[in-house]
């Protein structure tokens, strides 16, 4: 069992920067691939980036590529970070982290476990 609970989110204009968190709970947490996901409002719940069980192995969306960095902490803070800059309106959505088994995927139904959610706000 894996509970996950983000942070960080909140209010920027745009250009600006914000890092979210997501601290996992659960003693296997660095067995687990993690994936950032958005929900903007009146739109459905899409890829973000992702992260192998090692950390070796990253992949983001299109729409974020070059803007977003997403790493984790397996050692000490079983956390994963998502640091984004050059924010733009368009990236104003719920922020949600999501933990499964086995390799990284840009599916959401392959991820078992998700955190609350981190409301991200850009200001134009």
């Amino acid at each position: 069992q894996v509970q996950l609970v983000e942070s960080g989110g909140g209010l920027v204009q745009a250009g600006g920067s914000l890092r979210l968190s997501c601290a996992a709970s659960g003693r296997t947490f660095s067995s687990y691939a993690m994936g950032w996901f958005r929900q903007a409002p009146g739109k459905e719940r899409e890829f973000v980036t992702t992260i192998s069980w090692s950390g070796g192995y990253t992949y983001y969306a299109d729409y974020v590529r070059g803007r977003f960095t997403i790493s984790r902490d397996n050692a000490a803070k079983n956390v994963v970070y998502l640091q984004m800059n050059d924010l733009r309106p368009e990236d104003t959505a719920v922020y949600y982290c999501a933990a499964k088994e086995g390799p990284s995927t840009t599916a959401q139904s392959g991820y078992k476990y998700w955190g609350q959610g981190t409301q991200v706000a850009v200001s134009s």
